[in-house]
């Protein structure tokens, strides 16, 4: 145990002597929380509908008045007056509005005839978000608008009254579990991939293997020294994230001790994933070029970003065996549901099982020679 903790503390010693570096296994995920929590997460609002009224009647006004109103609550769209139907076009093709509502010359007429009016909503398909949010406003607009009268007191038909679990999860509070997991595996490939590879290619680790240390100790070894950098990260983004993400009682002892959990569980996992991907690799360049193919391969299946219920059936196999999918899993049930740890088993066991399949091969083809 003596020589294991030795390897640590060596490790953390050259770790702490780089702030550079923990800046940027600590603190950079952190930054990319902030910039695509909010950049993705918000509501659509502010886009620019133009408006070709060529009717003018009774109805048309009723209709326009309910435009007004959303503009002024809840300001998803703002509405631009146009004559011309033809520079109307013009200007959506040109991006300077992002919809266009073309209201016929017979609207009113065959509104109070009840003869199927329609109403034309020509859109710029190229930004599904903004066209999609569009479409959902303005069908719920007519659903409204051929309300005729008050309620009934007893509803004729079926119903459905939805009720939310749990309070509103702004997209930055989902994102944020995932974030943590990349805080841990920047400081995983760094301190399980990039820093021993650095010690190979400038032959700090002949000195490991002229001493009498076992391979499984050097690995232990090794894997404890970069589990604790990762647990430093993965705290540091926990509880700083989870004030910037605006979590509910973020500092809750009986939670942190279960997050404390899921972070040193992940961090095991993923530091013994990048020694055996790196034990018996010498090129210093290797880790840094298999680093965003390492990020893109296991963070966006993960469903860190959006719900792995989308993906294909070939991605779907990918997320069944990336540890970041249960990572992820765990701190999101903790994170926003605040649950327990029965919650999260299935995913410490499969972290755990993950963590020592990783270590014994990695112990395997770990060659104790020069």
């Amino acid at each position: 145990m003596h020589r294991i903790l030795a390897l640590v503390e060596r490790d953390l010693r050259k770790f702490m002597r780089s702030p550079t570096l923990i800046v940027v296994s600590m603190f950079f995920p952190l930054v990319q929380l902030v910039v695509l929590g909010y950049a993705f997460g918000g509501k659509i609002k502010h886009l620019k509908v133009g408006i070709v009224d060529q009717d003018h009647g009774v109805p048309t006004a009723k209709l326009r008045e309910m435009f007004v109103a959303v503009a002024a609550n809840a300001r998803t769209f703002e509405t631009v007056e146009y004559t011309d139907p033809h520079q109307a076009v013009t200007d959506l093709r040109n991006g300077r509005i992002n919809a266009l509502l073309n209201i016929p010359p017979e609207f009113s007429r065959r509104t109070l005839a009840q003869a199927a009016p329609q109403l034309a909503l020509v859109e710029d398909n190229t930004d599904n978000f903004a066209a999609s949010a569009l479409q959902g406003v303005f069908a719920e607009l007519v659903t409204t608008y051929n309300q005729k009268g008050g309620e009934p007191r007893v509803p004729a038909g079926v119903t459905l009254s939805v009720v939310e679990l749990y309070p509103y999860v702004p997209y930055i509070q989902y994102l944020l579990a995932g974030s943590i997991v990349l805080a841990i595996f920047v400081s995983a490939m760094i301190g399980g991939g990039i820093i021993y590879i650095d010690d190979k290619a400038r032959g700090l680790h002949e000195g490991y293997l002229v001493t009498p240390i076992t391979k499984l100790e050097l690995i232990l070894g090794f894997t404890l020294s970069g589990a604790s950098k990762a647990f430093m990260a993965g705290l540091v983004l926990t509880t700083l994230g989870s004030i910037v993400a605006g979590i509910p009682q973020p500092l809750d002892p009986l939670r942190l001790l279960k997050l404390l959990l899921v972070i040193v569980t992940t961090a095991l996992a993923l530091i013994s994933m990048m020694f055996l991907l790196m034990v018996r690799v010498s090129d210093p360049l290797v880790p840094r070029a298999i680093f965003g193919v390492l990020n893109m391969l296991l963070f966006f299946p993960s469903g860190a970003v959006y719900p792995i219920n989308g993906f294909p059936n070939w991605m779907k196999v990918i997320s069944t065996v990336d540890p970041f999918t249960y990572a992820v899993h765990a701190f999101k049930t903790l994170l926003l549901k605040n649950t327990g740890l029965v919650a999260i088993a299935g995913d410490l066991t499969y972290l755990f099982v993950f963590t020592v399949l990783m270590m014994l091969l990695a112990t395997a083809l770990f060659r104790r020679t020069l």
